[in-house]
């Protein structure tokens, strides 16, 4: 065994990456606080060809230098955008046709190995602030809600690693891996 090198990588360019197809998912972050979490979800959604990355509310916006030092680069080749209000934000996804999940622990939340995306059509994905988690006002607008089963004391995951676990879940039931990206 051996580690794949640069070249065995095949890695796109920022401009061929941008003509990819991408999976049906968007990501929205709900007044997430932390720069170095954006940046680490820009990342994160530039690795799994995620449509497009929403920040909302307070959630910091690039260009900032603790954003960029995480995303490496990825504030180039995710499409992003500002939405001020969260729950206008998935009223207006909701209209679209996006399935919109929180992903959050609430008495009605769905383990996430049992949630299945509503076939033929695409997934939004809310993930909250790392103190409060999604807000109420957002939550009474989403279709669902799913959580990560945890076991040990804590029940908390940093939200960065929540994008990264969702996201391969979301992606690992919407394809077979025969995805070019």
């Amino acid at each position: 065994m051996r580690k794949l090198t640069i070249q065995e990588l095949n890695r796109h360019s920022v401009e061929d990456f941008k003509n990819t197809e991408k999976f049906p998912l968007c990501v929205v972050l709900d007044n997430v606080r932390s720069l170095h979490n954006v940046g680490a979800a820009f990342r994160t959604c530039d690795a799994f060809a995620v449509q497009k990355l929403w920040l909302g509310g307070i959630t910091g916006r690039p260009p900032h230098r603790d954003i960029t030092k995480t995303a490496l680069g990825s504030t180039e080749s995710v499409p992003w955008e500002h939405a001020p209000n969260v729950p206008a934000l998935v009223q207006q996804l909701k209209q679209e046709g996006w399935q919109v999940v929180a992903v959050e622990q609430t008495n009605q939340s769905i383990l996430l190995p049992e949630f299945r995306p509503v076939a033929g059509k695409p997934l939004a994905l809310v993930f909250g602030n790392e103190v409060f988690g999604v807000d109420d006002e957002v939550l009474a607008v989403c279709d669902a809600a799913v959580e990560i089963p945890q076991f040990g004391t804590k029940h908390s995951l940093n939200v960065s690693v929540t994008v990264g676990v969702v996201l391969w879940d979301a992606v690992s039931k919407l394809t077979t891996f025969s995805h070019s990206a």
